[in-house]
């Protein structure tokens, strides 16, 4: 499926995710006959993708203890790089009503690490639309990187997003997940999805997780009471130093 079907029939910048952490091995068994109903994001050939996200914080990690907290109005702020295809986004993610969470972004090729006078305009006109005090300063806390499918169904309903080699990156130390499992990511704007009824069938249930909060609560020492600990713990290895050569897409 082309980029512009995706975003067609289920672009979802209003939706409700649930996330999953599933073995690898249980993937083909879970979209075993789905492209009856199903297509999968594939641009020139390609549909596994590297994305790298670039997330910008408070000096004092505000946007991470908000969401800890589970503070009803927060956002974050991140650079998205679609490596393969040369895209950058500057995107804010509001959390909205009832789990809802409402995505706002603007095309972007200025620095990843710091605002320009340009997102500083943006945060401060989206953030405060939303309700809140657009912070003063923001800059470069931890960077995610990861390969992306993305499966959308032919009806719009949901968008199933499937992470893999997770690493996190934050003052010259590394965590990855484990090569043995995916995150799942369903985006929808209803009730349980069929890939999330297959998922129950198998025994898998949504989990709390957040690729930012758990590597920052991973690599940043003193880090604690985090809502991901749990699901943390069974995915990311130990933290390590970042060798030579080794980095964002390095």
């Amino acid at each position: 499926m082309p980029l512009a079907e995706v975003d067609a029939r289920a672009a979802l910048l209003s939706r409700t995710c649930r996330k999953y952490l599933v073995p690898t091995g249980l993937l083909p068994t879970l979209f075993a006959g789905a492209g009856e109903r199903s297509g999968v994001l594939t641009i020139d050939g390609q549909h596994v993708f590297r994305y790298s996200s670039t997330y910008l914080d408070t000096p004092d990690l505000g946007t991470f203890h908000d969401h800890r907290r589970g503070r009803r109005l927060r956002f974050k702020a991140r650079v998205r790089a679609y490596v393969d295809t040369g895209t950058r986004v500057f995107e804010v993610k509001l959390e909205g009503t009832r789990g809802v969470t409402d995505k706002v972004r603007m095309a972007y090729d200025g620095p990843a690490d710091r605002l320009t006078p340009r997102t500083r305009a943006f945060v401060d006109d989206v953030v405060g639309a939303y309700g809140m005090d657009p912070p003063d300063r923001l800059a470069a806390s931890a960077v995610t990187d990861y390969r992306r499918s993305t499966v959308v169904a032919f009806s719009g309903e949901e968008r199933v997003t499937v992470d893999t080699g997770l690493v996190g990156y934050r003052d010259g130390r590394c965590v990855r997940m484990r090569p043995d499992l995916a995150l799942l990511e369903v985006k929808t704007r209803g009730g349980l999805t069929p890939t999330e009824r297959r998922l129950h069938e198998h025994g898998h249930r949504a989990v709390g997780f957040s690729k930012y909060g758990a590597v920052l609560a991973s690599l940043e020492p003193g880090l604690r009471g985090h809502r991901w600990h749990r699901a943390m713990r069974s995915c990311l290895g130990a933290p390590a130093e970042v060798g030579p050569g080794e980095g964002p897409w390095a």
